[in-house]
């Protein structure tokens, strides 16, 4: 993984069918991690009923997963840079796909926290090397929009479909255990086709271009270091929102499973939007003023969702517009936030340490201790927790945050 990815040089006899092709399985191998890493939620109600789960349970699963994703986010973008991304797509895909099928024969709580935390190192080793692989794909003057729609299918098949597809394929099937059979099957088939489709790259070290310098040299600088705490904080609300959602949803509002899926789609609708729309508005506007307005809007947005009963498209709108604005937030602060803040050399190292070290802290630490605090407080203290978050953003980013100078750090700008 070449840490200069974000512009590559112009190519002659570009292929463009080529081109069209990765992106699309790239896309789709990244919407099946969102689909694999986020179908457990919408059916927690019905597998804490059999296997005599809570919610402290419930935010142990997510925090593993996250925790693993996020070291292996580091540690594979490095591997990366040894043997290729090609080497590290595929493996991961099917296991991945292997290890969601495994989640339908959990018996209890160990074994499904094992899963999960395999599942979390399997995708998150996916997560770097895909968007690498989509920057080699893509021609130079098409990085931005073909990065920005494979971004956008994780949100739109995990969030915004998978509520769906898991409410609808518990009326067709016997049991919870058969979805995730059923839902690992087409990883197999994506597996194959990036297999055969994709092409072997070179690995960076080959050329003399691998990184020397150890990765936690990046958080020398300012933004790099504010860009983390954001993104702790803002994936901290999506998390806990992703997770808790569903229980509060049926066990404090008293939706049904179809009203709580139809509400659930939000999420994926508002980040769909939000991860295209937002990144577009900064390289007009700038990142830090798209990120505070972004902050403003979604603090107003999650008081809303606190004062909203048992109305199911009323909770529709109001969580589309708050997940727009979480994950157009996160999208920004990891692509052109994280870039622009240091030298284009190191583009890659510094979203590699702020996705990563933000799924370690901010998506493993803050569902495990929501999960507690809804155990003995109760379910609807999880809003209360994503409120805090979002504020504690807004300060971030407000205070902390300076805008990024994309012509001092392309001149190789020193820490700051």
């Amino acid at each position: 993984m070449n840490t200069t990815v974000a512009v590559p040089d112009e190519r002659s006899g570009w292929n463009v069918r080529y081109e069209v092709k990765a992106v699309f399985l790239l896309a789709l191998g990244y919407g099946l991690v969102g689909l694999d890493r986020n179908i457990i939620y919408p059916l927690f109600p019905v597998i804490a009923k059999e296997l005599g789960m809570n919610y402290q349970d419930l935010g142990l699963i997510s925090a593993v997963l996250s925790l693993c994703w996020g070291v292996a986010s580091i540690v594979t973008g490095r591997l990366s840079d040894r043997i290729g991304c090609k080497r590290v797509l595929v493996p991961a895909v099917v296991a991945f796909s292997l290890l969601v099928g495994g989640s339908g024969l959990a018996t209890g709580m160990v074994s499904l926290v094992l899963l999960r935390a395999l599942m979390g190192i399997a995708e998150g080793a996916y997560v770097p090397a895909s968007i690498v692989a989509t920057v080699e794909a893509s021609k130079p003057s098409r990085v931005g929009l073909n990065v920005g729609l494979q971004q956008m299918a994780a949100p739109l098949i995990g969030m915004g479909l998978g509520p769906v597809i898991a409410v609808g394929m518990l009326k067709l099937v016997p049991s919870w255990h058969w979805i995730f059979g059923i839902v690992a099957v087409p990883g197999f088939v994506i597996a194959a086709l990036l297999a055969k489709s994709l092409r072997a790259d070179a690995p960076a070290g080959a050329t003399g271009s691998a990184p020397s310098a150890p990765w936690f040299d990046v958080l020398r600088y300012r933004n790099v270091v504010f860009g983390t705490l954001l993104m702790l904080c803002s994936l901290s609300g999506l998390v806990v929102l992703s997770a808790f959602l569903p229980s509060y949803l049926t066990d404090y509002l008293q939706l049904g499973m179809g009203s709580m899926g139809l509400v659930l789609s939000g999420l994926g609708v508002g980040s769909c939007v939000g991860v295209v729309v937002l990144p577009a508005l900064s390289d007009r506007f700038g990142c830090k003023p798209v990120i505070v307005a972004a902050l403003i809007l979604e603090v107003v947005g999650l008081w809303l969702l606190m004062h909203t009963g048992a109305e199911p498209m009323r909770l529709f709108v109001v969580l589309t517009f708050v997940s727009l604005f979480i994950a157009g937030t996160i999208c920004v602060t990891v692509g052109p936030f994280a870039s622009g803040s240091v030298p284009s050399e190191l583009g890659a190292t510094a979203t590699g340490v702020i996705v990563g070290l933000g799924e370690i802290i901010g998506g493993a630490v803050a569902p495990a201790v929501a999960g507690a605090v809804a155990q003995h407080a109760g379910i609807s203290s999880i809003l209360q927790i994503a409120f805090g978050a979002a504020v504690a953003a807004l300060l971030i980013a407000g205070l902390g945050m300076r805008e990024p100078d994309t012509a001092r750090t392309a001149r190789h700008a020193q820490p700051q």
